[in-house]
Order: C-alpha cells, then structure tokens, then sequence
C-alpha cells in the first residue's frame, strides 16, 4: 500500500505564490508517474499536472502552463507543485496521486492512490 501526505496549502492573495508538497510512505514511488489534481465545489477532478518517474516528461493543464512547476525528489519520496501568479479561479482542493504501477497518466482513472488533499484559496 501507499500513503500520501500533502502539505503546503493555504490563503493567498491573488499574484502570490504557494509550494505543494506530497510525500509517500509505504513504498517507494521512485518508478511512479505522479499527478497533481484539483477540485473545486462543484465541479470535477482535472489534473493540473504530471511528471515521470525520471522527471524528464512533464505534463501541464492549458490553464496553469507557465504559472506551475511541477518536480519531484525521488530521494526523499516527494513530489512538488510550485504555483505562482495565483488567480482566484486557482482555488480548490488539491491532491496528489500515483497509479499502482509505472505508466503515463493523464486521467483520474489511471491512478489509484490518494493524498487526503489541501484546500488552497486565492484571494482576490
């Protein structure tokens, strides 16, 4: 099994900037694709964003191209989404996920683990 904490979420004034940080126990996520979801009231979970377990392929929503990073540091377990230029359509609920083994994954049925989430809330 796989567990996966998130931290960093938060208030933020629109144009400020927040750090995500998801970390696994459990077992090791070095070979993993790892996504960032997001859902806000109403509506569905989107993937925001997704790496490779080698970091080298990276993917972004149209919405957050240019204003997030994602990266990951197998060493420690964690991946991370850096989020700047915040605007208030950014906020919502946001997890992290990982399939149950190592493929591309662009949907929320292509991954079967779940962070409990944290709630980030732009301010405008």
């Amino acid at each position: 099994q796989v567990q996966l904490v998130e931290s960093g979420g938060g208030l933020v004034q629109a144009g400020g900037s927040l750090r995500l940080s998801c970390t696994a126990s459990g077992r090791t996520l070095r070979s993993y694709t790892m996504g960032w979801f997001r859902q806000a009231p109403g509506k569905e979970r989107d993937l925001v964003a997704a790496i490779m377990w080698s970091g080298g392929s990276t993917y972004y929503a149209n919405s957050v191209k240019g204003r997030f990073t994602i990266s990951r540091d197998n060493a420690k377990n964690t991946v991370y989404l850096q989020m700047n230029s915040l605007k208030p359509e950014d906020t919502a609920v946001y997890y992290c996920a990982a399939p149950s083994y190592d493929r591309w994954a662009l949907t929320p049925d292509d991954y079967d683990y779940w962070g409990q989430g944290t709630q980030v809330t732009v301010s405008s």
